[in-house]
Formats: structure tokens, sequence, C-alpha cells
């Protein structure tokens, strides 16, 4: 596993061993890249100078994937220790400290902070969690007005409930674009029939 292109092409990356953590392939990474920087609705602003927050982070890929394409910084949520220690190996190996904060927590209890432009979603399969996290990070002012999002789900699931600017499958995994559009009424666990799960309050 390694960065794709920008100042850290080829830079290899670790992974922690098991089935726990499931690092998004390469080419994954290249063709969700190379679909933001082409596409009239993305284009290089939306990666460049862009404020990253990569949820369900595992090795860091995604995040590190935008910090060497020019993204201003990155937080990653991650809280599996195994998981933890690759990615924090990874942005060290980057020398990527001074760009990159690290929140050890679920993702339903991200606290408040600064309004990303530029977010990643890869959540296990088949749990539902995009839509609880999508609910906090609204809750908590993180998701900035008009920021991209992009989730990575099973190719087997039903699709996200979004307005979707891309869909695209490879292999196992659904890539999915959609823009922030404000529009919080109804919550995403409720649309994804996941009303009966609390979120922590802020």
């Amino acid at each position: 596993m390694r960065i794709v292109a920008g100042a850290w092409r080829g830079r290899g990356l670790v992974a922690p061993s098991g089935t726990v953590t499931r690092p998004t392939a390469d080419r994954v990474r290249q063709a969700l890249f190379d679909a933001l920087l082409h596409a009239p609705w993305a284009g290089r602003p939306s990666i460049e100078d862009a404020v990253v927050l990569d949820v369900f982070a595992g090795t860091g890929a995604m995040g590190l994937e935008a910090l060497s394409r020019g993204a201003a910084r990155v937080v990653f949520v991650e809280q599996d220790r195994a998981a933890l220690t690759a990615l924090r190996t990874n942005i060290a190996a980057c020398r990527a400290d001074d760009r990159c904060s690290v929140l050890p927590m679920d993702a339903a209890r991200i606290p408040p902070g600064e309004a990303a432009t530029l977010i990643f979603l890869d959540p296990p399969y088949g749990k539902g969690a995009i839509g609880v996290a999508v609910d906090r990070l609204r809750a908590v002012g993180r998701i900035a007005p008009g920021a991209l999002l992009v989730a990575e789900t099973g190719r087997d699931e039903p699709p996200l409930p979004v307005d979707a600017l891309a869909e695209r499958s490879h292999g196992a995994a659904r890539m999915t674009v959609w823009r922030e559009s404000g529009d919080s009424e109804v919550p995403w666990s409720h649309r994804l029939g996941l009303a009966g799960l609390p979120l922590p309050r802020v």
C-alpha cells in the first residue's frame, strides 16, 4: 500500500495484520482522487488547501493521500488500537505531524471542532455507521457548508440516501460522493433505519 500521487508519491504505508482494518486499495484511491480532480463539481480546489476529516481512518491512507496532493491539514478519527499504531506510524513516515491531528475515539463521540471541507467515511461494511457519523458531524459543526463527503460502503449494500454526485463500484466496494446541502431536517440515522441508536449529547 502506497501514496499514489503528489509530494509523497510512492511512499509506503503500513497496515495492521488481520481483517479488522480494511485499507482502501491503491487503485480505488487513485480512481477517486482522479474523479475529484477532473469532475466539474469538484476540481483541484476541492483538494488543494482543503481541511480534511478522515473518519474511520484506519491506516490514514485517504487523509494522507489528500495531504500529499496539497490539502492543508487532516483530522483522523479512529478507535482501533492496532489501526491507531499504523496510522501514527504512517503520519510520522510522511513527516506530517504538524498538519495532522488524531482523535482516538468512536465516530459517534467526535467533539466540536473546525469544519471540514472534504470528508472521508470508510466504516466497516454493513453496520450502518455512516448515518450515525454524519448526524454527529453535523451536530458538532464539523461539516462546512458545501463540503464534499466521500463514503465507502459494500457493493451489495443499499445505496446511500443522498443526491450523489458520483457513485462507482470497485470490486467489493462502492464509492459515493455527495455535497453537504445543509438540509438536516431528517437525521441520517432515521433515513438509514437507525432511529433507535442514541447519539451522545454535545
